[in-house]
């Protein structure tokens, strides 16, 4: 009688951690974020209305150069008004199908009364008040899929910078719905939740630099800039009165 010598087959490799983030997923904010975490290779990945979207590379043009106005026009507001935060490119959960990742945010601090706070895993959570989209292939998705989903959670204003057809969409919120926010007579957009926010918005189209910081500097020497200031040091301090003991 013959005897067959068989190996004993390998066991089946597992592979640790979660599956990686796919285009087209379909997902809950913590399982997009579990997934999220164990990619610290990638540099961008959103979650709008349940799925999953992945950043695609960055042009010079069309997304980085109209990038760095937005974000320069942004952070020089938010050095000179305390209580207001400046913050590009940071994943924001939303509620439990949108975690997105816009371009700029501009928050109130929550210690001053703003709507959204920082967790103890250092994720902002709740509706910044305004975002701010650089939008060259992704128009489709920016002014449906996230503008619900924006519209939804409270962003009280929502700016889209159509970079390719040289148009910007400044949004405010009113009532549950966006309302466009009409330039003035001299081209310059004037927020309705930070005042002494202004665009001028012919030069930020043109990607003018000196053009839309001297309207913003006007804007911040105005006396609606002054009282706003005022108006966030007094909740501050209401705010750390109310937390003690």
């Amino acid at each position: 009688m013959s005897v067959v010598l068989t190996r004993p087959r390998p066991a089946a490799r597992t592979v640790a951690g979660p599956p990686p983030l796919e285009n087209g997923d379909r997902l809950t904010a913590p399982e997009f974020l579990r997934r999220y975490e164990a990619m610290p290779h990638l540099k961008k990945a959103e979650l709008i209305e349940g799925v999953v979207y992945l950043g695609s590379p960055v042009r010079y043009a069309q997304h980085g150069r109209p990038d760095g106005l937005v974000q320069y026009w942004l952070s020089h507001y938010a050095a000179h008004t305390p209580g207001v935060e400046f913050v590009p490119n940071t994943t924001a959960q939303l509620d439990m199908d949108n975690v997105p990742q816009p371009d700029a945010m501009l928050r109130i601090h929550e210690d001053c009364g703003g709507q959204s706070y920082v967790d103890e895993d250092d994720y902002l959570v709740g509706a910044p008040e305004v975002v701010v989209e650089i939008s060259a292939s992704s128009a489709s998705i920016d002014l449906r899929d996230k503008l619900r989903a924006y519209r939804r959670n409270g962003v009280r204003e929502y700016i889209v910078w159509r970079t390719r057809e040289a148009q910007l969409d400044w949004l405010v919120l009113r009532e549950g719905e966006y309302h466009p926010l009409p330039p003035e007579a001299k081209g310059v957009c004037r927020s309705a939740v930070f005042p002494g926010l202004w665009l001028a918005v012919k030069p930020l189209l043109a990607l003018d630099g000196p053009g839309v910081l001297a309207a913003l500097e006007t804007g911040l020497s105005s006396r609606e800039h002054r009282a706003f200031v005022t108006r966030l040091a007094a909740a501050h301090k209401l705010g750390q009165k109310s937390a003690r003991p």
